[in-house]
């Protein structure tokens, strides 16, 4: 069974819970087999780097780390609010994301069809 995300890459989603709760930021990376996400700014782990070669330094290091995608919710940027995403079709025949809240649409999920027969 293949494992899907409710948000992409580049959103940007408001965290639920855990030590960031209440912080905002921008989906880095989206990871569907784990089903997490590295949000920018979000989870900050210190890592202990250890130099691999001459050239490289090591140090101490701070990064993001996953986050499990049900902790977080897409954030609107027109209704400025958290919200769940919804998938309609257009009249046009376009797949699309938009906000269940305020109807924006986020994204073209798939383009229309343009040669099928009418």
């Amino acid at each position: 069974m293949v494992n899907k995300v409710h948000v992409k890459k580049g959103d940007t989603v408001y965290v639920l819970t855990g030590k960031d709760r209440g912080k905002k930021g921008k989906v880095l990376t989206v990871i569907p087999d784990k089903m997490a996400v590295i949000v920018e700014g979000v989870n900050i782990v210190t890592k202990h780097k250890k130099p691999r070669s001459m050239q490289q330094t090591g140090g101490i290091i701070h990064q993001e780390a996953p986050i499990s995608s049900s902790n977080v919710m897409f954030f609107c940027e027109k209704c400025k609010k958290p919200g769940k995403i919804g998938r309609k079709f257009l009249e046009n025949g376009e797949k699309v994301r938009y906000c269940k809240k305020c109807g924006e649409i986020i994204d073209v999920v798939k383009k229309a069809n343009d040669d099928r027969q009418q």
